[in-house]
């Protein structure tokens, strides 16, 4: 939902409403998870997608119907009916989508704040069906911010339910009862750190947004720590690294990415990182470049195991020189180790019940 926000504002500065699809559910491999949105303004531009492209054009007239008819309803698209060579997901998949005539309001707040939120909406009991008006706002700790879902026993069960699928950052519909619950997830944003305002960091700064990450950029040298050279960053922080540590918030589930090649700056920022234990800390340079940093590192008084989880030469080897195909390999290298992923090419790998 994140992605579609500048569109929805953008379109509605053009006095143009839109109507939201928004999957609900996975019924067998599919290229995009629960949560995936498509929106579609009136005029016909659209946003997002729930499929990767399979069945955008049956999900859009969806919300056209939804929206001259006003109600929302659940559909289920896919290749596994009399449909598929006219609209279906290629990999063989099915999705249960949720067609609502206007974008929910709690949803949009949820998704332009700062996370750490969920929004729950009861589903119909089977495909066609209206839905049913039902929508409350919960916390982490599952406790009711705002709405109800109709009943004492169902808003209780969201205490149980929620946690566990904020906690994963993951949305999914969940049995409460007698009803199907859409438990819509807005985690709180990882955080990337970039220490260093170079040349690379412009783009890394974009990438890392785009894949949903609060970008927050550091550099002790003024003329680097530029805020309109980093319009996009989230943050702009003028400072030692080691000295704004806590302001840029490196803790353990920071993502740091060392830029400058300034042994100055670089090793307090990836000595404060690995101590505080960030979950990726990675520098820029060469490998002679990396193994004097890492003798200098032991000067430090870091132990060999903190020093082992220096990622350096930072990236994937995706053979790049520009800024932005460096960036490109950090960023991808990010994501491995968020997700989990190898890093090596699907190619030839086993592929993931999700991958379509």
């Amino acid at each position: 939902m994140r992605e579609v926000l500048d569109a929805l504002h953008r379109w509605r500065e053009d006095g143009l409403a839109a109507g939201r699809a928004v999957v609900v559910r996975v019924v067998r491999g599919a290229p995009f998870r629960e949560g995936a949105t498509l929106v579609v303004a009136d005029d016909g531009r659209i946003a997002g997608g729930v499929s990767g492209g399979c069945v955008e054009g049956e999900a859009a007239e969806a919300i056209a119907a939804a929206r001259r008819c006003g109600s929302a309803t659940l559909v289920r698209l896919g290749i596994a009916d009399e449909r598929a060579w006219a609209a279906g997901l290629a990999c063989g998949g099915a999705i249960d989508v949720l067609v609502e005539p206007r974008v929910p309001p709690e949803v949009e707040a949820a998704a332009a704040g700062p996370g750490g939120v969920a929004v729950a909406t009861v589903l119909p009991g089977h495909e066609g069906t209206a839905v049913p008006a039902a929508r409350a706002v919960v916390g982490a700790d599952g406790r009711l911010i705002s709405g109800t879902l109709g009943s004492a026993d169902l808003d209780a069960g969201l205490a149980v339910a929620v946690p566990p699928l904020l906690a994963a950052g993951e949305s999914a519909t969940v049995s409460l009862g007698d009803r199907e619950v859409f438990v819509e997830v807005f985690a709180t944003a990882p955080r990337l750190v970039i220490v260093g305002g170079s040349p690379v960091a412009v783009p890394l700064v974009d990438l890392a947004r785009e894949v949903g990450f609060h970008t927050v950029v550091v550099d002790p040298r003024g003329a680097f720590a530029d805020p309109d050279r980093f319009a996009a960053a989230d943050e702009v922080i003028l400072g030692w690294p080691d000295e704004v540590a806590d302001q840029a918030g490196i803790d353990g589930d920071a993502f740091v990415a060392v830029l400058t090649h300034d042994p100055k700056v670089d090793d307090p920022a990836i000595a404060v990182a690995l101590r505080r234990g960030a979950r990726y800390v990675g520098a820029i340079g060469s490998g002679q470049t990396q193994r004097g940093r890492r003798e200098r590192l032991r000067e430090l008084g870091l132990s060999e195991a903190e020093i082992a989880r220096l990622r350096g030469p930072i990236g994937l080897d995706l053979g790049g020189r520009s800024p932005a195909e460096i960036a490109l390999a950090i960023v991808s290298e990010i994501v491995a180790v968020r997700r989990g992923g190898s890093g090596a090419p699907l190619a030839g790998a086993r592929a993931r019940p999700s991958d379509g």
